[in-house]
């Protein structure tokens, strides 16, 4: 099954995401990794990640852009967790040189769907970041549009589309596909 998994920041969706990737495991466990570290609190989220799938069973792939590689370097008959579409669209957008990709959502959409026309079992996470009123410099509404395009285009092919708020579980779509799966992780 693909499952979307959107939410706010730091409010466990990607804990959740493990869960259900697990759940769906049929043989190998892919982690796909797209966190690059600017700071001290992306070390530190990226340690507590680390040790939150410690003994899972997860083998982590650090895929920071061009997603479509995984098909190279995974089993494609696995279970996938992709973490997150909203990191790997701020490595494709904003890059080393400080010049912005005004089309890395659609690389990051043709990789993408790549990915999911290959695999069966996959949870893709991503951050919920349209629902303020605060008007924001152009750069920034650009990345906040084109992580709109990506969850849109993803919410559009997965089976189920999930959002995590405040621990609670709201199915947006595939209520019916996903409550199967649901049972075995509760």
């Amino acid at each position: 099954m693909r499952i979307l998994v959107s939410g706010g920041c730091k409010n466990g969706k990607s804990y959740y995401a493990q869960r259900l990737a697990k759940a769906q495991q049929t043989c190998s466990l892919y982690y796909i990794a797209t966190m690059t570290s600017v700071d001290a609190e992306d070390d530190e989220r990226i340690r507590r990640h680390k040790q939150e799938r410690l003994g899972w069973g997860f083998t982590t792939i650090e895929q920071p852009t061009d997603i479509e590689n995984i098909l190279q370097k995974c089993k494609r008959d696995s279970s996938f967790l992709l973490d997150s579409l909203t990191a790997l669209l701020a490595n494709e957008m904003f890059l080393p040189d400080n010049s912005v990709n005004e089309r890395a959502a659609d690389k990051i959409t043709l990789g993408l769907s790549q990915v999911l026309n290959s695999t069966r079992d996959i949870v893709l996470v991503s951050d919920y970041i349209f629902s303020d009123a605060e008007i924001y410099d152009p750069f920034t509404e650009s990345y906040r549009r084109s992580l709109g395009d990506l969850v849109r285009m993803a919410g559009r092919v997965c089976d189920a589309v999930l959002e995590v708020a405040f621990t609670n579980i709201i199915v947006h779509k595939g209520s019916e596909a996903f409550s199967a799966l649901y049972k075995k992780i509760r």
